[in-house]
């Protein structure tokens, strides 16, 4: 698979035909991009996304598509969303975002275009509707990895891996949470030891949980009839810091300034 002018056209001719569905595809990376990269990997639906819901945080001109609305969103990842009429002219204006991004670097942000070859910049896109507007969101990624971090630097955490460690696609880009199997069980018996004021740490299956626990538990008067939906309200603060550490850009006034010194290369 390969994210190029051709997917993008596809996935707005697709939401013309459709215009009540998402559709989307996974970045063509391996770490920030689908479990298959052998071959095309669109996913869409009736469903919206909590990434639809959110807002321009600050818009842009970008010049040569004034016609365009364009501009940052207000989400935990770093995406920029273009909108207008003409599907041919998002269409370029993508074109030439995931261009100017493939070959960019900011060592002080820490974002490199490639290091001994291989390449790291890529982008998630994301195509809807918007009343009568075409929408498409790129939401700009980075597969770099370190010493420290083999898994991926914008990728969860370790203190977030007892949760969530597996890579971030297209679904939890905007924002629902795929979560491993095993957390069914783990959760079940998480609240049990809880409740019943159990050593978590002496569970091998449990204590990878029970820093995570220690940190909230005191902020409640739990009982019974509120344990699961207080440990689901927890599951989905980590899933936020999950895409917060997708995001290259931080939502930080450091990690803003960076996001802004890319969108004046364009």
């Amino acid at each position: 698979m390969r994210i190029d002018r051709a997917v993008f056209k596809k996935l707005l001719e697709f939401v013309k035909l459709f215009p009540h569905y998402t559709a989307g595809s996974n970045a063509d990376l391996p770490i920030v991009g689908g479990s298959i990269l052998s071959h095309d990997h669109f996913q869409g639906g009736g469903y919206v996304f909590a990434m639809a819901k959110a807002p321009y945080d600050r818009k842009f001109v970008l010049k040569g598509y004034e016609d365009l609305n364009a501009g940052i969103v207000k989400w935990p990842m770093s995406v920029i969303r273009l909108q207008g009429k003409d599907i041919d002219r998002i269409v370029q204006a993508a074109d030439h975002i995931l261009s100017s991004w493939r070959a960019y670097s900011d060592e002080a942000a820490f974002i490199f275009s490639e290091t001994d070859g291989t390449p790291h910049n890529t982008i998630t896109p994301i195509a809807r509707m918007h009343k009568d507007l075409y929408e498409l969101d790129l939401v700009l990624r980075n597969n770099i990895t370190t010493e420290k971090s083999p898994w991926g630097v914008y990728h969860p955490s370790a203190d977030l891996h007892h949760i969530k460690k597996e890579n971030i696609g297209l679904i939890e880009v905007m924002g629902l949470a795929v979560l491993p199997a095993r957390l069914k069980r783990e959760m079940e018996e998480l609240e049990e030891y809880i409740l019943e004021n159990k050593d978590i740490r002496s569970n091998e299956v449990l204590k990878k949980h029970a820093d995570w626990v220690d940190e909230w538990i005191s902020n409640y008067n739990i009982e019974k009839e509120n344990i699961h939906r207080i440990v689901q309200a927890e599951i989905s603060k980590v899933f936020v810091k999950v895409l917060e550490c997708a995001g290259v850009y931080k939502r930080d006034e450091e990690g803003q300034e960076a996001f802004d010194r890319f969108i004046k290369t364009l």
